[in-house]
């Protein structure tokens, strides 16, 4: 059995203005971390529909393995609007297919295999797939890497949600705009950026956690007291979708190749910032990057 670096939640289609491309975070990740050469799924469900064909048509053509078996509920879509700097909004459809992630005896043995398995909080917004996601999470051995990034949409978190997902990861990548929702939700206002990220870190028992703030930098703090730091590089932005995947997908491929947590951290600012100056989640990377 190969050990797979593992994308776990929502798979959808991102219907955006010049018309629908594949996203969802754990496909966006899979897809990233695969060009940095490891065995990499994304693991999810699909309706019984045409656009469960056309899922599974997008996924061989980006190269992607996939476990997603259909279920009676139709293929999840987000209708993305963007504002004139490219800043997505999301319209994020309920009841679908990724809600309803069933947990088999296949997606158990990928489990048991894992290398490194990425989830958001997103996915966890109907107890079918939180149920899943658990079980998931509970099967992988003690070296996999688990890495929760929260990813904050529209209503869909609670704070109940979000401690358990802390308690389960070992790597936390949140914005510094979620990291204002959650200093609201654990009573963190009194602390400044640094000390509510180490504290998290202390208190929830993790390796790392990211944080991302958007053109002014990112962060990376660990649980031996390091703190690396990046710029983020200016370039011209054609959108921001998939972007914070990329950087997820790039940074875990980096760390499991064996670079630096200082190295890993410059590649996924560099990829990043490619992936905004393309259209959708999904760019080929230039060799330079990989």
């Amino acid at each position: 059995m190969k050990r797979y670096v593992v994308g776990l939640g929502e798979a959808l289609w991102d219907v955006l203005p010049e018309g629908k491309k594949l996203g969802g975070a754990p496909a966006n990740f899979a897809y990233h971390a695969a060009q940095f050469g490891l065995d990499t799924i994304a693991v999810s469900a699909l309706g019984e529909d045409a656009l469960a064909e056309e899922t599974t048509a997008a996924l061989k053509e980006h190269h992607l393995n996939y476990l997603m078996p259909r279920v009676p509920y139709p293929t999840g879509t987000v209708q993305v609007t963007l504002s004139g700097e490219g800043i997505p909004a999301y319209d994020i459809k309920e009841d679908v297919a990724w809600d309803n992630i069933p947990f088999n005896a296949e997606m158990q043995e990928i489990a048991r295999n894992a290398r490194a398995v990425c989830f958001g909080s997103l996915a966890q917004r109907n107890a079918v797939s939180r149920e899943s996601i658990r079980k998931f999470l509970d099967a992988t051995p003690d070296d996999c890497l688990k890495i929760c990034d929260i990813n904050l949409r529209q209503q869909f978190y609670s704070k109940e949600i979000l401690e358990d997902s802390f308690r389960i990861c070992n790597i936390l990548k949140i914005n510094d705009e979620e990291l204002v929702v959650v200093s609201r939700l654990f009573g963190y206002e009194g602390l400044d950026m640094r000390e509510t990220c180490e504290k998290m870190v202390r208190d929830y028992r993790l390796k790392m956690l990211v944080l991302t703030c958007g053109t002014n930098g990112s962060y990376v703090f660990t649980d031996d007291g390091l703190m690396s730091y990046q710029d983020t590089p200016k370039v011209e932005v054609a959108d921001t979708v998939g972007a914070g995947d990329s950087f997820t997908g790039s940074f875990c491929a980096s760390v499991i190749n064996g670079r630096s947590v200082q190295e890993a951290h410059k590649t996924a600012v560099q990829v990043s910032a490619y992936v905004c100056t393309q259209n959708g989640a999904m760019p080929v990377l230039p060799d330079s990057l990989k």
